[in-house]
């Protein structure tokens, strides 16, 4: 049996008083795709970011692909061209171009040439869709549009591992979609992906699991059919009742 890809164990998390991750166990296999949903301030999105060493966590072990994560410098950089990340904002650079803000990774971190990072991120911008906009720089696109470029950068790096985090939230609903099926596309081709999302329809067609948290915990953890048709917990129950009837 292979090792999973991203395995947390007994991490724990404190924001001043607030214990915003309680020992979390959590393991990942390759391919997997999992979600993670609950209440705001559940410490979904502090999960995320502690995955890729954006939060530090006080105790516990993350392993990424069986390595722990280093604690800084330029196997830190590594790291986070395995572990790839996609924001609720863009991130991207506002004074590069779109093909800019994609080759900027592969040239640096990866060393590959001028042309041959080029040619790569122009078939993900192929892929992802948004490919006739390469000169154009962000400003310049929609925030769906920015957001699939976003995605685009962070194949260009090979990772193993795709975290997102609400990558969909600060878009307009017209532009949710186009994110979406991407991110659908993207779990179909067996990219290993955390996801942080709100968006059930999301959950219920692309996840391999979903991880509910509540408080700082894992709460449940379920196949999407059996989670939304029959969540074991008040808490999940509870959750599930205010955002399904609307």
């Amino acid at each position: 049996m292979a090792s999973p890809l991203v395995q947390l164990s007994k991490v724990n998390k404190h924001f001043g008083d607030l214990h915003v991750l309680q020992d979390i166990d959590l393991e990942v296999n390759k391919g997997e795709v999992v979600i993670l949903i609950g209440p705001s301030g559940s410490g979904k999105s502090t999960l995320c970011r502690t995955i890729n060493r954006l939060e530090t966590f006080e105790s516990g072990s993350i392993l990424i692909d069986g390595v722990p994560l280093p604690e800084e410098g330029r196997a830190l950089a590594q790291l986070r061209a395995d572990v790839g990340m996609v924001f609720q904002s863009f991130n991207l650079f506002a004074h590069k171009t779109i093909l800019e803000n994609v080759t900027l990774g592969p040239m640096k971190v990866r060393k590959l040439a001028r042309a041959d990072a080029e040619k790569e991120a122009m078939q993900l911008l192929e892929r992802v869709g948004v490919a006739h906009q390469a000169k154009k720089v962000p400003a310049q696109l929609s925030g769906g549009q920015q957001q699939r470029v976003a995605i685009a950068r962070s194949l260009a790096m090979h990772p193993k591992v795709m975290l997102f985090d609400e990558p969909t939230s600060a878009l307009d609903p017209e532009m949710i979609n186009e994110v979406l099926d991407v991110m659908v596309e993207l779990a179909a081709s067996g990219m290993t992906m955390i996801v942080v999302t709100h968006e059930m329809g999301f959950a219920r067609k692309a996840a391999d699991r979903v991880v509910f948290m509540d408080a700082g915990q894992i709460v449940e953890t379920a196949v999407p059919n059996e989670f939304f048709a029959n969540p074991k917990t008040d808490r999940a129950k509870d959750f599930l009742s205010k955002i399904l009837t609307h």
